[in-house]
């Protein structure tokens, strides 16, 4: 099976790229810098180039602060470019695997969101991911869609790395603790969809549809953090444990408002593909962290 892939570059693809040799695929790797997905001509060009079986698009425009003021750029990669690639997919008559966020709710919820539950974007970021998530299913019958939260992964920068850079340079570092989540691990995303292509594959078919997919456990930011510097320090990825202390979103303003309330209902997912299931997100931090060097190795 040939799959192409956008955002090869990027926490997700990185971990396709990756894994993708355990089932025997052929991986068309693609970034900005060899497919602009905007651009519906250079998409289709390709496809008709290489022939893939399916596409997963793992690109977004992900810089949440800095979307408010660059909406333009934010549409065009996380709207438009998602139409351009589920269109070529629909043209060729094959499947389109899509990720998009938590940030399409508002946030305001004291139980998880369920998968039908209503959208209400309370940012640029949010806004774009959405009208990405509805011209996927509006271009392509053929497709699943996974919205994730507050992704971490061995490549690229996230919010791991940041904790444990600033844990080394600080005795003292302050985190949001009213917002709650769920952390989700690139590797179990990747997987994820490695496995529904491998579905795909032997079987024809899938339910397609938008689902809810993180990983189980819910925290805050200030209890992530806490537990990158505890088992940070075990693997000598930090000197010392600095204090990490509790402060309100008010008292860390941002461009872009952030859910309060993240967390997502899995169930319809879990339900439709046993197979796969849900991981902890605690497990993909530790996998994480294993395969990250101690701090002054090479």
């Amino acid at each position: 099976m040939k799959i192409l892939l956008t955002g090869c570059d990027g926490q997700v693809g990185w971990e396709i790229c990756r894994k993708a040799p355990e089932y025997k695929f052929s991986v068309i790797p693609t970034d900005v810098g060899n497919l602009d997905i905007t651009d519906l001509g250079a998409v289709r060009a390709l496809q008709e180039k290489e022939r893939a079986d399916i596409i997963i698009n793992s690109a977004a425009y992900t810089a949440v602060d800095k979307a408010e003021s660059d909406q333009e750029l934010a549409n065009k990669v996380n709207a438009l470019g998602a139409q351009n690639l589920a269109l070529v997919a629909a043209e060729s008559n094959i499947p389109i695997l899509h990720i998009s966020t938590d940030y399409i709710f508002d946030g305001r919820s004291t139980t998880p969101y369920l998968d039908e539950s209503t959208p209400a974007p309370q940012s640029v970021y949010g806004k774009t991911k959405l009208a990405g998530e509805q011209l996927v299913s509006e271009s392509n019958p053929k497709f699943v869609t996974l919205r994730t939260s507050w992704v971490f992964g061995i490549e690229g920068n996230n919010f791991v790395k940041t904790m444990l850079r600033i844990g080394n340079e600080n005795d003292e570092i302050s985190v949001v603790a009213d917002q709650f989540g769920s952390p989700t691990f690139a590797g179990h995303i990747a997987r994820a969809l490695l496995m529904l292509a491998d579905q795909y594959n032997k079987e024809g078919d899938l339910a397609w549809g938008n689902y809810n997919f993180c990983d189980s456990g819910i925290t805050t930011w200030h209890g992530f953090a806490s537990k990158i510097m505890d088992l940070g320090l075990e693997r000598k990825q930090l000197t010392s444990l600095p204090v990490v202390r509790p402060i309100r979103t008010e008292e860390y303003p941002t461009p872009a408002v952030r859910p309060n309330y993240s967390m997502m209902d899995c169930n319809k997912f879990a339900k439709s593909f046993p197979e796969i299931g849900i991981q902890s997100w605690e497990t993909g931090l530790v996998e994480m962290l294993d395969a990250l060097k101690p701090k002054g190795t090479s």
